[in-house]
């Protein structure tokens, strides 16, 4: 079996051929890795070594945008806990059209983020440095046509995190491993308190990834006053 580790960057296009204008966003993929890479010393956003990002980082972001517009076009995207900006910044490359919210409550990370997306001049990224609890009771709450997160928490805390963001008929989708079937069932109770039906867990392809699967779901009701709960509460106390 060909290793994983053989994805390189110039293999992008070809895997993911719905995506137009490869040389641009090729180009501008390779330079934010580079500007990653670069801030490593003062700014850790990645255990990933270098030679895995192709794969680990923009192949599974660019994985993760194919399934959303496969069922959402256009709106607003709010990924939560964008750390380097997978996915948020990979998606505000290949989407310059679509306002992308990036919620990253960690200051150092925040303003790498900032960086990143002055350099790359992508004039549709704001940053929001705060925490998913406090973003969601202000300007952004039931607003997004998408929301996501990736590696973030259990699904059950994950929901309560990113569902006051959608807006009513909007969608959720997370990159989830082996345990999401498992994760889905104890979700249950948040699923139905956050007014969010399930869709479908769909693996990723195999020359993207052999373990990652796209959970999907769809927020069919406005987000109840109580949610989310004071920062802290949802991991120390999940639905």
């Amino acid at each position: 079996m060909e290793s994983p580790l053989a994805l390189r960057f110039e293999d992008l296009p070809a895997l993911f051929p719905g995506f137009a204008e490869p040389g641009r966003w090729l180009s501008a993929l390779r330079r934010h890795a580079e500007l990653v890479q670069a801030a490593a010393p003062r700014v850790r956003v990645t255990s990933v070594p270098p030679e895995e990002f192709p794969r680990r980082h923009y192949a599974e972001s660019l994985e993760l945008l194919a399934a959303i517009r496969a069922v959402a076009s256009g709106g607003p995207i709010v990924d939560v806990g964008s750390g380097g900006g997978f996915p948020g910044l990979v998606f505000a490359v290949l989407e310059p059209d679509t306002r992308i919210h990036l919620i990253e409550p960690l200051r150092k990370r925040a303003r790498l983020l900032q960086d990143l997306a002055a350099e790359l001049e992508l004039a549709n990224v704001t940053v929001h440095p705060l925490r998913a609890e406090d973003a969601a009771r202000g300007p952004l709450r039931d607003s997004a046509a998408v929301v996501t997160a990736r590696a973030v928490a259990e699904l059950r805390v994950l929901l309560e995190y990113t569902a006051p963001f959608a807006a009513t008929g909007g969608f959720l989708a997370f990159p989830k491993g082996s345990g999401a079937r498992d994760e889905l069932v104890t979700a249950a109770t948040a699923m139905r308190t956050l007014r969010c039906e399930h869709l479908t867990t769909e693996p990723m392809r195999p020359p993207v990834s052999e373990t990652l699967q796209i959970v999907l779901a769809r927020k069919v009701g406005a987000t109840l006053r109580a949610y989310p709960r004071r920062a802290g509460l949802p991991e120390r106390s999940p639905l």
